[in-house]
């Protein structure tokens, strides 16, 4: 795997490198600032950006506000942010640039290495990984409450597991429930809010910006 990472603390910047490429993947960049960023995609094409949210000049958005505009830019790019912070303004915006190859984790809530790799590799094959915090500070409560009234609270908790990436196996497994339960719960999901068949769009990543939607 081919990565771009977006750093500005230089130690977490190199430890990251340090740590993909002891694990066999190629760091084609280690950057500073969002700039840097949008260069190094340009040049390298990688498969996956790791992107920190505040960085130079202002240290606010920068980050977010380059991985949204990458992901316009290049469509098979693979975005992680990867932060200590939970930036709401954008962080819809940057789910709604396309429906496969996004994350959100949190810094400090990933405690294992091998999630943090997996999550990598889970996003380069077109998944959507967010941290069940991220999903719990994004998503607001009157218009979502409007869009969803008509769900049961089984649906709603199917749905809330979509929002964090979950397949419709380990969505099973979390809830106890047969596949095939899943499947219908999904079904009616999609019923209810609005979302028919489509080759055009992904009603997934859809019903999850449904439920994400401030």
């Amino acid at each position: 795997m081919r990565i771009v990472i977006a750093e500005d603390a230089a130690v977490i910047r190199d430890g990251l490198a340090l740590l993909l490429t002891g694990k066999g993947h190629e760091v084609a960049a280690a950057v500073g600032d969002a700039a840097a960023l949008c260069a190094a995609v340009a040049e390298h094409r990688p498969d996956v950006a790791v992107v920190d949210i505040r960085m130079p000049p202002t240290h606010t958005d920068e980050g977010l506000r380059a991985a949204i505009r990458l992901r316009g830019e290049h469509p098979g790019l693979g975005v992680l942010v990867f932060s200590q912070h939970i930036e709401t303004r954008y962080a819809a915006e940057l789910l709604a640039g396309g429906s496969h190859g996004v994350g959100y984790l949190l810094k400090d809530r990933v405690a294992e290495v091998s999630e943090f790799l997996d999550a990598l590799a889970r996003i380069a094959a077109g998944e959507t990984v967010l941290d069940p915090e991220v999903v719990t500070q994004i998503m607001g409560a009157s218009r979502r409450a409007e869009d969803l009234r008509e769900l049961t609270d089984r649906e709603r908790g199917v749905l809330a597991l979509m929002a964090e990436g979950r397949s419709n196996a380990a969505i099973a497994s979390a809830l106890f429930l047969s596949y095939g339960s899943v499947e219908k719960h999904v079904t009616q999901i999609f019923a209810k809010l609005g979302l028919p068949p489509s080759r055009g769009d992904h009603r997934r990543v859809l019903a999850v910006l449904r439920y994400l939607e401030p």
